[in-house]
Protein backbone atom coordinates (compact mmCIF):
# COMPACT_ATOMS: atom_id res chain seq x y z
CA UNK A 1 0.00 0.00 0.00
CA UNK A 2 2.81 2.43 0.91
CA UNK A 3 4.61 1.70 -2.37
CA UNK A 4 1.42 2.35 -4.38
CA UNK A 5 0.89 5.72 -2.66
CA UNK A 6 4.50 6.69 -3.35
CA UNK A 7 4.12 5.81 -7.04
CA UNK A 8 0.84 7.78 -7.20
CA UNK A 9 2.48 10.89 -5.72
CA UNK A 10 5.42 10.55 -8.09
CA UNK A 11 3.06 10.33 -11.06
CA UNK A 12 1.18 13.46 -9.94
CA UNK A 13 4.45 15.38 -9.62
CA UNK A 14 5.53 14.30 -13.11
CA UNK A 15 2.15 15.27 -14.59
CA UNK A 16 2.34 18.70 -12.91
CA UNK A 17 5.85 19.28 -14.28
CA UNK A 18 4.74 18.22 -17.77
CA UNK A 19 1.74 20.58 -17.69
CA UNK A 20 3.91 23.46 -16.49
CA UNK A 21 6.41 22.84 -19.29
CA UNK A 22 3.63 22.81 -21.94
CA UNK A 23 2.13 26.07 -20.63
CA UNK A 24 5.56 27.70 -20.63
CA UNK A 25 6.30 26.65 -24.25
CA UNK A 26 2.90 27.78 -25.52
CA UNK A 27 3.19 31.18 -23.81
CA UNK A 28 6.72 31.78 -25.05
CA UNK A 29 5.92 30.81 -28.65
CA UNK A 30 2.73 32.88 -28.77
CA UNK A 31 4.63 35.91 -27.47
CA UNK A 32 7.33 35.53 -30.12
CA UNK A 33 4.76 35.14 -32.91
CA UNK A 34 2.86 38.22 -31.70
CA UNK A 35 5.92 40.45 -31.69
CA UNK A 36 7.08 39.20 -35.08
CA UNK A 37 3.68 39.91 -36.68
CA UNK A 38 3.51 43.40 -35.20
CA UNK A 39 6.94 44.46 -36.39
CA UNK A 40 6.65 42.97 -39.87
CA UNK A 41 3.58 44.94 -40.91
CA UNK A 42 5.18 48.40 -40.75
CA UNK A 43 7.62 48.52 -43.69
CA UNK A 44 4.92 47.57 -46.22
CA UNK A 45 2.63 50.30 -44.94
CA UNK A 46 5.25 53.04 -45.01
CA UNK A 47 6.35 52.02 -48.48
CA UNK A 48 2.73 52.22 -49.65
CA UNK A 49 2.45 55.87 -48.65
CA UNK A 50 5.89 56.84 -49.97
CA UNK A 51 5.15 55.29 -53.35
CA UNK A 52 1.68 56.93 -53.36
CA UNK A 53 -0.23 53.72 -54.10
CA UNK A 54 -2.44 53.71 -51.04
CA UNK A 55 -5.16 51.73 -52.80
CA UNK A 56 -2.85 48.69 -52.88
CA UNK A 57 -2.07 48.80 -49.17
CA UNK A 58 -3.78 46.17 -47.02
CA UNK A 59 -5.66 47.28 -43.95
CA UNK A 60 -3.79 46.56 -40.75
CA UNK A 61 -5.58 44.81 -37.90
CA UNK A 62 -6.39 46.71 -34.75
CA UNK A 63 -4.11 46.17 -31.77
CA UNK A 64 -6.09 47.03 -28.70
CA UNK A 65 -3.23 46.33 -26.33
CA UNK A 66 0.28 47.41 -27.38
CA UNK A 67 3.12 47.10 -24.91
CA UNK A 68 5.92 49.69 -24.55
CA UNK A 69 8.30 47.10 -26.03
CA UNK A 70 6.15 46.81 -29.15
CA UNK A 71 5.94 50.61 -29.44
CA UNK A 72 9.74 50.83 -29.28
CA UNK A 73 10.04 48.18 -31.97
CA UNK A 74 7.59 50.03 -34.18
CA UNK A 75 9.51 53.30 -33.75
CA UNK A 76 12.73 51.57 -34.79
CA UNK A 77 11.07 50.04 -37.84
CA UNK A 78 9.70 53.41 -39.01
CA UNK A 79 13.07 55.09 -38.46
CA UNK A 80 14.82 52.32 -40.39
CA UNK A 81 12.54 52.86 -43.38
CA UNK A 82 13.08 56.63 -43.23
CA UNK A 83 16.85 56.12 -43.06
CA UNK A 84 16.60 54.09 -46.27
CA UNK A 85 14.65 56.90 -47.93
CA UNK A 86 17.27 59.49 -46.95
CA UNK A 87 20.72 57.96 -47.47
CA UNK A 88 23.87 59.88 -46.46
CA UNK A 89 25.10 62.28 -49.17
CA UNK A 90 28.46 63.72 -48.06
CA UNK A 91 29.94 66.32 -50.41
CA UNK A 92 33.49 67.65 -50.77
CA UNK A 93 32.42 71.14 -51.91
CA UNK A 94 29.25 73.19 -52.41
CA UNK A 95 29.95 73.10 -56.16
CA UNK A 96 29.14 69.37 -56.21
CA UNK A 97 25.62 69.90 -54.80
CA UNK A 98 22.47 70.33 -56.90
CA UNK A 99 22.20 73.65 -58.74
CA UNK A 100 18.82 75.06 -59.78
CA UNK A 101 20.49 77.26 -62.42
CA UNK A 102 22.30 74.37 -64.12
CA UNK A 103 19.50 71.80 -63.93
CA UNK A 104 17.40 71.26 -67.06
CA UNK A 105 13.66 70.85 -67.53
CA UNK A 106 12.12 69.38 -70.71
CA UNK A 107 8.42 69.34 -71.55
CA UNK A 108 7.40 65.87 -72.68
CA UNK A 109 5.14 65.89 -75.78
CA UNK A 110 4.86 69.71 -75.94
CA UNK A 111 1.81 71.35 -77.54
CA UNK A 112 0.57 74.88 -78.12
CA UNK A 113 -2.65 74.22 -76.22
CA UNK A 114 -3.67 71.66 -73.62
CA UNK A 115 -7.09 70.52 -72.47
CA UNK A 116 -8.63 70.59 -69.01
CA UNK A 117 -8.13 67.24 -67.28
CA UNK A 118 -4.96 66.33 -69.15
CA UNK A 119 -1.54 65.85 -67.60
CA UNK A 120 1.45 68.01 -68.42
CA UNK A 121 4.64 66.05 -67.82
CA UNK A 122 8.10 67.50 -67.39
CA UNK A 123 11.45 65.72 -67.17
CA UNK A 124 13.92 67.27 -64.75
CA UNK A 125 17.63 66.46 -65.01
CA UNK A 126 19.55 67.83 -62.03
CA UNK A 127 23.12 69.02 -62.34
CA UNK A 128 25.65 70.41 -59.91
CA UNK A 129 27.14 73.92 -59.90
CA UNK A 130 29.84 72.77 -62.34
CA UNK A 131 27.19 71.66 -64.82
CA UNK A 132 27.81 67.94 -64.29
CA UNK A 133 24.86 65.54 -64.38
CA UNK A 134 24.10 64.06 -60.97
CA UNK A 135 23.71 60.32 -60.59
CA UNK A 136 21.43 60.18 -57.55
CA UNK A 137 18.19 61.80 -56.42
CA UNK A 138 16.82 62.86 -53.05
CA UNK A 139 16.43 66.60 -53.75
CA UNK A 140 13.58 68.27 -51.86
CA UNK A 141 11.47 69.84 -54.62
CA UNK A 142 8.15 71.67 -54.68
CA UNK A 143 6.08 71.82 -57.86
CA UNK A 144 3.14 74.21 -58.20
CA UNK A 145 0.91 75.57 -60.95
CA UNK A 146 -1.09 78.75 -60.58
CA UNK A 147 -3.27 81.38 -62.24
CA UNK A 148 -3.21 84.39 -59.89
CA UNK A 149 -5.99 86.24 -61.75
CA UNK A 150 -8.30 83.27 -61.16
CA UNK A 151 -7.10 82.74 -57.57
CA UNK A 152 -6.24 79.22 -58.69
CA UNK A 153 -3.43 76.88 -57.73
CA UNK A 154 -2.45 73.23 -57.36
CA UNK A 155 0.59 71.20 -56.42
CA UNK A 156 2.45 69.04 -58.91
CA UNK A 157 3.46 65.45 -58.30
CA UNK A 158 7.21 64.69 -58.31
CA UNK A 159 8.52 61.17 -58.93
CA UNK A 160 12.16 60.57 -58.05
CA UNK A 161 13.90 57.96 -60.23
CA UNK A 162 16.93 58.05 -57.87
CA UNK A 163 19.35 58.58 -60.74
CA UNK A 164 19.36 62.36 -61.05
CA UNK A 165 16.13 62.55 -63.05
CA UNK A 166 12.59 63.33 -61.92
CA UNK A 167 9.16 63.22 -63.53
CA UNK A 168 7.11 66.30 -62.63
CA UNK A 169 3.40 65.88 -63.43
CA UNK A 170 0.79 68.61 -63.37
CA UNK A 171 -2.93 67.88 -63.68
CA UNK A 172 -4.56 70.70 -65.64
CA UNK A 173 -7.66 71.48 -63.57
CA UNK A 174 -8.84 74.80 -65.04
CA UNK A 175 -9.01 76.82 -68.25
CA UNK A 176 -6.75 79.80 -68.94
CA UNK A 177 -3.10 80.76 -68.77
CA UNK A 178 -1.24 78.68 -66.20
CA UNK A 179 2.19 79.46 -64.75
CA UNK A 180 4.45 76.60 -63.65
CA UNK A 181 6.94 76.64 -60.79
CA UNK A 182 9.49 74.07 -59.67
CA UNK A 183 11.47 75.06 -56.60
CA UNK A 184 14.64 73.44 -55.33
CA UNK A 185 13.90 73.77 -51.60
CA UNK A 186 17.03 71.83 -50.55
CA UNK A 187 19.55 69.81 -52.57
CA UNK A 188 19.84 66.15 -51.69
CA UNK A 189 23.05 66.90 -49.80
CA UNK A 190 21.16 69.43 -47.67
CA UNK A 191 18.35 66.93 -47.05
CA UNK A 192 20.89 64.35 -45.88
CA UNK A 193 22.56 66.90 -43.60
CA UNK A 194 19.22 67.96 -42.06
CA UNK A 195 18.25 64.35 -41.41
CA UNK A 196 21.57 63.50 -39.75
CA UNK A 197 21.58 66.69 -37.69
CA UNK A 198 17.97 66.33 -36.58
CA UNK A 199 18.55 62.98 -34.95
CA UNK A 200 21.70 64.02 -33.08
CA UNK A 201 20.43 66.29 -30.33
CA UNK A 202 17.49 67.47 -28.21
CA UNK A 203 18.94 70.84 -27.26
CA UNK A 204 18.19 73.14 -30.20
CA UNK A 205 15.37 74.56 -28.07
CA UNK A 206 15.83 75.19 -24.36
CA UNK A 207 12.87 75.35 -21.98
CA UNK A 208 12.64 77.38 -18.80
CA UNK A 209 10.26 76.13 -16.12
CA UNK A 210 8.84 78.36 -13.43
CA UNK A 211 8.22 76.84 -10.00
CA UNK A 212 5.99 78.70 -7.56
CA UNK A 213 5.63 78.32 -3.81
CA UNK A 214 3.63 80.90 -1.92
CA UNK A 215 5.00 84.21 -3.23
CA UNK A 216 8.36 82.71 -4.17
CA UNK A 217 9.21 81.92 -7.84
CA UNK A 218 12.29 80.20 -9.23
CA UNK A 219 13.26 79.26 -12.80
CA UNK A 220 15.20 76.19 -13.89
CA UNK A 221 16.18 74.48 -17.15
CA UNK A 222 13.78 71.88 -18.58
CA UNK A 223 13.97 69.56 -21.59
CA UNK A 224 12.94 66.27 -23.15
CA UNK A 225 16.41 65.02 -22.23
CA UNK A 226 18.59 66.65 -19.55
CA UNK A 227 22.23 65.73 -19.07
CA UNK A 228 22.71 67.03 -15.57
CA UNK A 229 24.34 65.77 -12.41
CA UNK A 230 21.86 67.70 -10.28
CA UNK A 231 18.59 66.31 -8.99
CA UNK A 232 15.86 66.26 -11.65
CA UNK A 233 12.09 66.40 -11.61
CA UNK A 234 10.70 63.74 -13.93
CA UNK A 235 7.23 64.28 -15.37
CA UNK A 236 6.51 60.80 -16.68
CA UNK A 237 3.42 59.34 -18.29
CA UNK A 238 3.89 55.70 -17.35
CA UNK A 239 1.21 54.37 -19.69
CA UNK A 240 2.46 56.09 -22.84
CA UNK A 241 6.16 56.24 -21.89
CA UNK A 242 6.61 59.96 -22.54
CA UNK A 243 8.67 62.11 -20.20
CA UNK A 244 9.80 65.68 -19.62
CA UNK A 245 12.44 66.83 -17.13
CA UNK A 246 13.33 69.93 -15.15
CA UNK A 247 16.23 70.68 -12.84
CA UNK A 248 14.73 70.48 -9.35
CA UNK A 249 14.90 73.78 -7.47
CA UNK A 250 16.21 73.65 -3.94
CA UNK A 251 13.59 73.44 -1.21
CA UNK A 252 10.78 73.30 -3.79
CA UNK A 253 8.75 70.21 -4.73
CA UNK A 254 8.49 69.04 -8.35
CA UNK A 255 4.71 69.48 -8.20
CA UNK A 256 5.20 73.26 -7.92
CA UNK A 257 5.96 73.60 -11.68
CA UNK A 258 3.39 76.10 -13.01
CA UNK A 259 4.66 77.83 -16.16
CA UNK A 260 6.97 77.33 -19.13
CA UNK A 261 8.60 79.25 -21.93
CA UNK A 262 11.26 78.41 -24.51
CA UNK A 263 13.88 79.95 -26.75
CA UNK A 264 16.14 78.73 -29.51
CA UNK A 265 19.59 77.76 -28.33
CA UNK A 266 22.77 78.70 -30.15
CA UNK A 267 23.58 75.14 -31.12
CA UNK A 268 23.93 73.42 -34.50
CA UNK A 269 24.80 69.91 -35.62
CA UNK A 270 25.60 71.08 -39.16
CA UNK A 271 29.12 71.78 -40.38
CA UNK A 272 29.99 75.26 -41.68
CA UNK A 273 29.91 73.93 -45.24
CA UNK A 274 26.50 72.31 -44.68
CA UNK A 275 25.09 75.50 -43.16
CA UNK A 276 25.92 77.36 -46.36
CA UNK A 277 23.31 75.26 -48.16
CA UNK A 278 20.60 76.88 -46.02
CA UNK A 279 21.47 80.51 -46.62
CA UNK A 280 18.48 82.37 -48.02
CA UNK A 281 19.89 82.51 -51.57
CA UNK A 282 20.15 78.70 -51.64
CA UNK A 283 16.67 77.84 -50.35
CA UNK A 284 13.58 77.64 -52.58
CA UNK A 285 15.39 78.52 -55.81
CA UNK A 286 13.27 78.50 -58.98
CA UNK A 287 14.39 75.95 -61.57
CA UNK A 288 11.94 77.03 -64.32
CA UNK A 289 12.72 80.76 -64.51
CA UNK A 290 12.60 80.92 -68.32
CA UNK A 291 9.35 78.98 -68.81
CA UNK A 292 6.39 80.78 -70.33
CA UNK A 293 2.81 80.27 -69.18
CA UNK A 294 0.92 77.47 -70.90
CA UNK A 295 -2.55 77.71 -72.42
CA UNK A 296 -5.31 75.40 -71.24
CA UNK A 297 -8.64 75.18 -73.08
CA UNK A 298 -11.91 73.47 -72.28
CA UNK A 299 -11.80 71.46 -75.54
CA UNK A 300 -14.56 68.97 -76.32
CA UNK A 301 -14.12 66.90 -73.19
CA UNK A 302 -17.23 64.97 -72.05
CA UNK A 303 -18.86 66.13 -68.86
CA UNK A 304 -17.19 64.68 -65.78
CA UNK A 305 -19.52 62.43 -63.74
CA UNK A 306 -20.67 63.99 -60.50
CA UNK A 307 -18.39 62.99 -57.63
CA UNK A 308 -19.74 61.64 -54.36
CA UNK A 309 -19.73 63.83 -51.29
CA UNK A 310 -16.55 63.81 -49.21
CA UNK A 311 -16.72 61.37 -46.32
CA UNK A 312 -14.51 59.64 -43.78
CA UNK A 313 -12.11 56.95 -44.94
CA UNK A 314 -11.65 58.13 -48.53
CA UNK A 315 -8.30 57.36 -50.17
CA UNK A 316 -5.95 60.30 -50.58
CA UNK A 317 -4.71 61.25 -54.05
CA UNK A 318 -1.74 63.24 -55.31
CA UNK A 319 -2.51 66.05 -55.74
CA UNK A 320 -5.46 65.90 -53.35
CA UNK A 321 -7.21 68.87 -54.96
CA UNK A 322 -6.87 72.38 -56.38
CA UNK A 323 -7.85 75.93 -55.55
CA UNK A 324 -10.11 77.84 -57.96
CA UNK A 325 -11.65 81.22 -57.21
CA UNK A 326 -10.19 80.90 -53.72
CA UNK A 327 -12.16 77.70 -53.07
CA UNK A 328 -10.72 74.25 -52.45
CA UNK A 329 -11.89 71.48 -54.81
CA UNK A 330 -10.86 67.91 -53.87
CA UNK A 331 -9.99 65.43 -56.62
CA UNK A 332 -11.77 62.36 -55.27
CA UNK A 333 -14.98 63.86 -53.86
CA UNK A 334 -17.14 66.98 -53.83
CA UNK A 335 -17.59 69.67 -51.20
CA UNK A 336 -20.75 71.70 -50.73
CA UNK A 337 -21.28 74.97 -48.94
CA UNK A 338 -22.74 74.17 -45.51
CA UNK A 339 -24.41 76.52 -43.04
CA UNK A 340 -22.06 76.36 -40.08
CA UNK A 341 -24.48 77.04 -37.22
CA UNK A 342 -26.93 74.32 -38.22
CA UNK A 343 -24.20 71.81 -39.03
CA UNK A 344 -22.69 72.22 -35.57
CA UNK A 345 -26.03 72.01 -33.75
CA UNK A 346 -25.74 69.50 -30.91
CA UNK A 347 -22.05 68.88 -31.63
CA UNK A 348 -19.20 68.55 -29.14
CA UNK A 349 -16.01 69.58 -30.97
CA UNK A 350 -12.53 68.94 -29.56
CA UNK A 351 -9.68 70.77 -31.34
CA UNK A 352 -6.47 69.23 -30.00
CA UNK A 353 -2.94 70.26 -30.86
CA UNK A 354 -1.04 73.33 -31.96
CA UNK A 355 -1.79 76.91 -32.96
CA UNK A 356 -2.68 75.95 -36.55
CA UNK A 357 -5.86 74.31 -35.24
CA UNK A 358 -6.29 77.08 -32.69
CA UNK A 359 -6.85 79.23 -35.79
CA UNK A 360 -9.99 77.15 -36.30
CA UNK A 361 -11.19 78.04 -32.81
CA UNK A 362 -10.67 81.71 -33.54
CA UNK A 363 -12.47 81.35 -36.88
CA UNK A 364 -15.49 79.72 -35.22
CA UNK A 365 -15.72 82.48 -32.62
CA UNK A 366 -15.45 85.22 -35.25
CA UNK A 367 -17.99 83.70 -37.64
CA UNK A 368 -20.66 82.28 -35.31
CA UNK A 369 -22.03 85.31 -33.51
CA UNK A 370 -24.03 83.18 -31.06
CA UNK A 371 -20.92 81.45 -29.70
CA UNK A 372 -19.96 82.74 -26.27
CA UNK A 373 -16.50 82.27 -24.81
CA UNK A 374 -16.34 80.73 -21.34
CA UNK A 375 -13.74 82.11 -18.95
CA UNK A 376 -11.69 79.13 -17.74
CA UNK A 377 -9.55 81.38 -15.53
CA UNK A 378 -6.37 80.83 -17.51
CA UNK A 379 -4.18 83.46 -19.14
CA UNK A 380 -1.95 83.74 -22.18
CA UNK A 381 -2.39 82.83 -25.83
CA UNK A 382 -1.91 79.12 -25.16
CA UNK A 383 -4.74 78.96 -22.62
CA UNK A 384 -7.42 76.31 -22.93
CA UNK A 385 -10.39 77.81 -24.81
CA UNK A 386 -14.09 76.93 -24.64
CA UNK A 387 -17.01 78.46 -26.55
CA UNK A 388 -20.67 77.44 -26.34
CA UNK A 389 -24.00 78.20 -27.99
CA UNK A 390 -26.61 77.16 -25.43
CA UNK A 391 -29.58 77.47 -27.78
CA UNK A 392 -28.06 75.17 -30.41
CA UNK A 393 -26.17 73.04 -27.87
CA UNK A 394 -22.81 73.69 -29.56
CA UNK A 395 -19.65 73.10 -27.53
CA UNK A 396 -16.25 73.83 -29.11
CA UNK A 397 -12.97 73.68 -27.24
CA UNK A 398 -9.29 74.00 -28.10
CA UNK A 399 -6.54 72.46 -26.00
CA UNK A 400 -2.80 72.61 -26.58
CA UNK A 401 -0.76 69.45 -26.82
CA UNK A 402 1.81 68.65 -24.18
CA UNK A 403 5.62 68.91 -24.27
CA UNK A 404 7.42 69.79 -26.44
CA UNK A 405 5.46 73.04 -26.79
CA UNK A 406 7.59 75.88 -28.14
CA UNK A 407 6.68 79.43 -27.17
CA UNK A 408 8.67 82.52 -26.27
CA UNK A 409 5.74 83.83 -24.20
CA UNK A 410 5.25 82.25 -20.80
CA UNK A 411 2.37 79.77 -20.73
CA UNK A 412 0.71 77.76 -17.98
CA UNK A 413 1.41 74.05 -17.60
CA UNK A 414 -0.79 73.52 -14.56
CA UNK A 415 -3.29 71.50 -16.59
CA UNK A 416 -1.12 70.42 -19.51
CA UNK A 417 -2.03 66.97 -20.88
CA UNK A 418 -0.85 64.62 -23.59
CA UNK A 419 -3.43 64.33 -26.39
CA UNK A 420 -3.66 60.57 -25.88
CA UNK A 421 -4.74 61.18 -22.26
CA UNK A 422 -7.38 63.69 -23.38
CA UNK A 423 -8.79 61.16 -25.86
CA UNK A 424 -8.79 58.46 -23.20
CA UNK A 425 -11.26 60.41 -21.08
CA UNK A 426 -13.60 61.37 -23.96
CA UNK A 427 -16.74 59.27 -24.02
CA UNK A 428 -17.34 59.79 -27.73
CA UNK A 429 -20.53 59.25 -29.68
CA UNK A 430 -22.24 60.29 -32.90
CA UNK A 431 -22.21 63.99 -31.98
CA UNK A 432 -18.57 64.04 -30.83
CA UNK A 433 -15.91 65.31 -33.25
CA UNK A 434 -12.17 65.23 -32.52
CA UNK A 435 -9.66 67.12 -34.67
CA UNK A 436 -5.95 66.42 -34.07
CA UNK A 437 -3.08 68.57 -35.35
CA UNK A 438 0.53 67.66 -34.55
CA UNK A 439 3.93 68.41 -35.97
CA UNK A 440 5.18 72.00 -35.99
CA UNK A 441 6.53 71.97 -32.41
CA UNK A 442 8.29 68.63 -32.99
CA UNK A 443 10.43 69.72 -35.94
CA UNK A 444 13.50 70.77 -33.87
CA UNK A 445 13.70 67.40 -32.08
CA UNK A 446 14.78 63.88 -33.11
CA UNK A 447 12.09 62.12 -35.16
CA UNK A 448 11.52 59.38 -32.56
CA UNK A 449 9.82 61.96 -30.30
CA UNK A 450 7.21 62.68 -32.98
CA UNK A 451 6.73 59.04 -33.98
CA UNK A 452 6.13 58.00 -30.36
CA UNK A 453 3.57 60.77 -29.91
CA UNK A 454 1.75 59.81 -33.12
CA UNK A 455 1.70 56.11 -32.13
CA UNK A 456 0.30 56.97 -28.71
CA UNK A 457 -2.45 59.11 -30.22
CA UNK A 458 -3.19 56.29 -32.66
CA UNK A 459 -3.53 53.86 -29.76
CA UNK A 460 -5.88 56.20 -27.89
CA UNK A 461 -8.03 56.70 -31.01
CA UNK A 462 -8.27 52.93 -31.48
CA UNK A 463 -9.55 52.53 -27.93
CA UNK A 464 -12.02 55.40 -28.40
CA UNK A 465 -13.46 53.88 -31.57
CA UNK A 466 -13.81 50.49 -29.89
CA UNK A 467 -16.01 51.94 -27.15
CA UNK A 468 -17.73 54.56 -29.36
CA UNK A 469 -17.35 53.59 -33.04
CA UNK A 470 -19.64 56.40 -34.24
CA UNK A 471 -17.22 59.12 -33.04
CA UNK A 472 -15.78 61.30 -35.81
CA UNK A 473 -11.98 61.59 -35.71
CA UNK A 474 -10.07 63.83 -38.10
CA UNK A 475 -6.35 64.39 -38.59
CA UNK A 476 -5.32 67.81 -39.87
CA UNK A 477 -1.93 67.57 -41.58
CA UNK A 478 0.72 70.24 -41.06
CA UNK A 479 0.72 73.52 -42.95
CA UNK A 480 3.80 74.43 -44.93
CA UNK A 481 5.57 77.37 -43.33
CA UNK A 482 8.08 80.19 -43.83
CA UNK A 483 10.70 78.95 -46.28
CA UNK A 484 13.72 80.96 -45.15
CA UNK A 485 13.37 80.61 -41.38
CA UNK A 486 15.97 78.52 -39.53
CA UNK A 487 16.04 75.39 -41.71
CA UNK A 488 17.85 73.19 -39.19
CA UNK A 489 14.97 73.59 -36.72
CA UNK A 490 11.91 74.31 -38.84
CA UNK A 491 12.45 73.33 -42.49
CA UNK A 492 9.43 71.96 -44.32
CA UNK A 493 11.56 68.90 -45.00
CA UNK A 494 10.93 67.93 -41.36
CA UNK A 495 7.23 68.58 -41.86
CA UNK A 496 7.15 66.38 -44.96
CA UNK A 497 8.65 63.48 -43.00
CA UNK A 498 5.90 64.01 -40.38
CA UNK A 499 3.34 64.02 -43.21
CA UNK A 500 4.52 60.61 -44.46
CA UNK A 501 4.73 59.12 -40.96
CA UNK A 502 1.23 60.30 -39.94
CA UNK A 503 -0.36 58.88 -43.08
CA UNK A 504 1.29 55.53 -42.48
CA UNK A 505 0.49 55.32 -38.77
CA UNK A 506 -3.19 56.21 -39.15
CA UNK A 507 -3.94 54.34 -42.37
CA UNK A 508 -5.83 51.52 -40.62
CA UNK A 509 -8.38 53.82 -38.94
CA UNK A 510 -11.64 54.94 -40.53
CA UNK A 511 -11.12 58.65 -40.10
CA UNK A 512 -10.95 61.90 -42.04
CA UNK A 513 -7.76 63.49 -43.36
CA UNK A 514 -7.59 67.21 -44.02
CA UNK A 515 -4.58 67.47 -46.30
CA UNK A 516 -3.46 70.91 -45.18
CA UNK A 517 0.01 70.13 -46.54
CA UNK A 518 -1.18 69.87 -50.13
CA UNK A 519 -3.70 72.68 -49.66
CA UNK A 520 -1.14 75.19 -48.41
CA UNK A 521 1.21 74.29 -51.28
CA UNK A 522 -1.66 74.90 -53.72
CA UNK A 523 -2.38 78.27 -52.11
CA UNK A 524 1.33 79.14 -52.04
CA UNK A 525 1.02 80.63 -48.56
CA UNK A 526 4.43 79.76 -46.99
CA UNK A 527 3.07 80.88 -43.64
CA UNK A 528 2.64 78.59 -40.64
CA UNK A 529 -0.56 80.53 -39.91
CA UNK A 530 -2.17 80.88 -43.36
CA UNK A 531 -4.77 83.55 -44.19
CA UNK A 532 -8.45 83.22 -43.33
CA UNK A 533 -9.38 81.96 -46.81
CA UNK A 534 -7.25 78.85 -46.23
CA UNK A 535 -8.66 78.29 -42.74
CA UNK A 536 -12.19 78.71 -44.12
CA UNK A 537 -11.60 75.98 -46.70
CA UNK A 538 -10.05 73.64 -44.13
CA UNK A 539 -13.11 74.07 -41.92
CA UNK A 540 -15.44 73.51 -44.89
CA UNK A 541 -13.91 70.05 -45.29
CA UNK A 542 -14.63 69.40 -41.60
CA UNK A 543 -18.27 70.49 -42.05
CA UNK A 544 -18.68 68.19 -45.05
CA UNK A 545 -17.32 65.28 -43.03
CA UNK A 546 -19.77 65.74 -40.18
CA UNK A 547 -22.96 67.03 -41.88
Amino acid sequence: MKTNMTNHKTLLVLLFMLASWIIFKVFRNSTQVGIAFYTLKLPEGLNCWVMRVASSCPNSPLHSMISPVMTDLRIKEIMKKLDQLIPPRPFPHVNTTTSAAHSRVTVLSPRDTYCIGEHLDLLLEVRDHLGRRKEYGGDFLRARMSSPALKAGASGEVTDFNNGTYLVRFTLFWEGQVSLSLLLIHPSEGVSALWRARNQGYDRVIFTGQFSRDTFHVNTDCALILNSSTELCQYLDGQYQEAFYCVKPQHTPCAALTHMRSKNKEVSYLSKQERSLFERSNVGVEIMKSFNAINVSRCNIPAVPRKEKCKLGMISTAPSGHVWKDTWNPVSCSLTSIEMKECLRGKLIYLLGDSTVRQWMEYFKENINTLKSVDLHESGKLRHQLAVDLDRNINIQWQKHSYPLIGSLTYSVKEIEYIARVIDRIGGGKNTVIVISLGQHFRPFPIDVFIRRALNVHKAVQHLLLRSPDTTVIIKAENTREMYSDAERFSDFHGYIHYLAMKDIFQDINMGIIDAWDMTIAYGTNDVHPPQSVVRNQINILLNYIC
